[in-house]
C-alpha cells in the first residue's frame, strides 16, 4: 500500500533497521532475505533522499536525519496498530487476536493461568502474548508492543490509566518442617531467621514487601536471592530459610511444597495490583473485555 508514493510496508523496517542497526539483523527480525532488506533501504534512501544508515565498522549508525525521523515513524506504527486493533465490536468467540500482557509470574500463577482455562473455553480462538514485567513496561506500552501491563500501583506509568485489579496480603512461608513454623511468629523470630528474597528483572530490583521492610531499616539475613516468585517454595522446602510471599501464591504452592504460613509480624501495606493500558486504547472493546476477563479471575482467586 502507498501514501504519497511511499510503501507503507518499509515504515516498518526503517523501524528495525534503526532500532538493530544493521541490515542482516533487520532481515532476521521481519524474516526476510538479506538482500530484500538491503533493497529497502536503498528505496528509503531514494525515499527520504538520505543514506539514513552509514556504515561505522561491523555496525551502523543513523543520520541525524534518521535519528529524527524514527520517533515519528514509531508514532505513525503505533497508531495504525490501534486503529487495527481497535473495533467498536469485539466478538470473543471468533475473535483470533493475540494480546500482549505485561505481568509477574505471581500474576501468572494465581489470576492468568485460571483465566486461560477459562478462555479455552468461551474463547478458543484468542491468544495471550504474556512476558515478565521489566524496566522497559512504560516504553513498551508507549511504542504498542504492550497492550495491558500489571504492576503494583506504585510502578504504574501516571501519564495512563490505570484499573484497580485486586489487592494482596503479604504472609510469612517456611517449610512445615522448619521448628521456626511450630508456633506464631514473631517480630524476634522472623529477623533471626535466613531469608530467600527476589530480585525482579535485570536490576534485582526488591519485590513490594521486601522494598517496605527495607525502608523500614529492619537488618535481616538473607541467604538467597531468587529470580522469581514461583522458585520461592522450591528453594524452603527442606530448608530453615524464610521468605515473605504474596497471599495467593502462598495458599497455592502450600500443599505442593510443604509449605507452613503464618501472619507476617511486621506490618507491610496492603499490594494493589493495577492494570494499565495507554491512553489512546481506552475505546478498544477487545482490550475491555479482556480487562473484564482479568477482573472476574482476580475475584474468583481470593
Amino acid at each position: 500500500m502507498r501514501f504519497r508514493g511511499l510503501d507503507l510496508n518499509l515504515l516498518v523496517a526503517f523501524d528495525v533497521l534503526v532500532e538493530t542497526r544493521s541490515v542482516s539483523r533487520a532481515a532476521e527480525r521481519l524474516n526476510l532475505s538479506q538482500p530484500a532488506m538491503s533493497a529497502a533501504l536503498a528505496r528509503l534512501r531514494d525515499y527520504f533522499d538520505d543514506p539514513l544508515l552509514t556504515p561505522h565498522g561491523k555496525r551502523m549508525h543513523p543520520t541525524a536525519h534518521a535519528e529524527a525521523l524514527w520517533p515519528q515513524v514509531r508514532t505513525c506504527l503505533r497508531q495504525l496498530d490501534e486503529l487495527i486493533a481497535t473495533s467498536a465490536v469485539f466478538d470473543p468467540a471468533t475473535s483470533r487476536r493475540v494480546f500482549r500482557i505485561a505481568g509477574s509470574d505471581f500474576l501468572t500463577a494465581v489470576v492468568l493461568a485460571p483465566m486461560l482455562v477459562h478462555l479455552a473455553r468461551t474463547a478458543p480462538g484468542v491468544g495471550l502474548d504474556i512476558q515478565l514485567t521489566g524496566e522497559h513496561v512504560r516504553e513498551q506500552l508507549e511504542s504498542g508492543k504492550l497492550d495491558l501491563a500489571i504492576m503494583p500501583d506504585g510502578y504504574a506509568d501516571p501519564d495512563n490509566p490505570v484499573e484497580l485489579l485486586f489487592e494482596e496480603q503479604h504472609v510469612v512461608v517456611g517449610w512445615r518442617d522448619n521448628p521456626v513454623m511450630a508456633a506464631p511468629l514473631d517480630v524476634a523470630g522472623f529477623l533471626s531467621a535466613a531469608h530467600i528474597v527476589v530480585g525482579v528483572g535485570i536490576n534485582r530490583t526488591p519485590a513490594f514487601a521486601d522494598r517496605h521492610l527495607e525502608a523500614m531499616g529492619l537488618d535481616r539475613r538473607v541467604e538467597v536471592q531468587a529470580p522469581s516468585f514461583n522458585s520461592v517454595p522450591m528453594l524452603i522446602e527442606g530448608t530453615h530459610r524464610l521468605a515473605v510471599m504474596h497471599e495467593r501464591l502462598a495458599r497455592r504452592m502450600g500443599d505442593l511444597f510443604a509449605l507452613a504460613i503464618h501472619p507476617l509480624p511486621i506490618p507491610v501495606p496492603v499490594m494493589r495490583q493495577v492494570v494499565q493500558y495507554h491512553r489512546a486504547r481506552a475505546g478498544d472493546a477487545g482490550l475491555q473485555w479482556l480487562r473484564e476477563e482479568l477482573m472476574k479471575a482476580a475475584n474468583a482467586s481470593i
